[in-house]
């Protein structure tokens, strides 16, 4: 009785690897398109935003850009020209894995960020914010296509992409004598 029991098991462990085996030799970006539709949202307009009810995005935005929707945290103002600062997040985002530029309009980029072992399709809209005075700020929203969770993920890159965006901005800063 043992044996067979086993037997089974072991059956239904090679059907299962094998299924897996499956979908990654025929690509799972295809996969989860054929299941959930396009991988990219389209645009984010961020005066008219409202959150989603799941817990499966971030959005990142200036006191009183966003009137519609609560904001996570609000993105520092950067000492650079808005034009200055949308090519330093052009730049930023390129060099992050699985991160493509899909539409880029007057004043916002929309980007395609795929998680690197699953390849979960997520959306990124960045707008700069032009202050005046070589003074400038982004918006950014990004949302899951996939899930009702990110366990945090979306939040994590728009962090990190601040950080980064902090960090360039300041060593062109220093490389300029400011």
């Amino acid at each position: 009785m043992k044996k067979s029991k086993a037997l089974k098991v072991g059956l239904a462990g090679a059907g299962l690897g094998y299924g897996l085996w499956r979908i990654w030799e025929t690509g799972i970006e295809a996969v989860w398109q054929r299941a959930f539709g396009a991988p990219d949202l389209g645009p984010a307009d961020f005066a008219t935003l409202r959150r989603r009810r799941t817990p499966n995005d971030c959005l990142a935005c200036p006191r009183d850009f966003c009137p519609g929707a609560e904001p996570d945290f609000e993105p520092p103002v950067f000492p650079v020209s808005s034009e200055r600062l949308r090519a330093i997040v052009r730049d930023v985002a390129s060099r992050e894995p699985g991160t493509q530029l899909v539409d880029s309009t007057s004043g916002q980029d929309r980007y395609l960020v795929r998680t690197r072992l699953m390849r979960f399709p997520d959306t990124v809209d960045v707008k700069v914010v032009d202050l005046g005075d070589d003074r400038s700020t982004v918006a950014l929203y990004s949302r899951s296509q996939i899930g009702r969770s990110d366990l945090g993920a979306n939040g994590k890159r728009l962090r990190r992409w601040i950080e980064r965006i902090s960090t360039s901005v300041e060593a062109e800063r220093r490389g300029s004598g400011r």
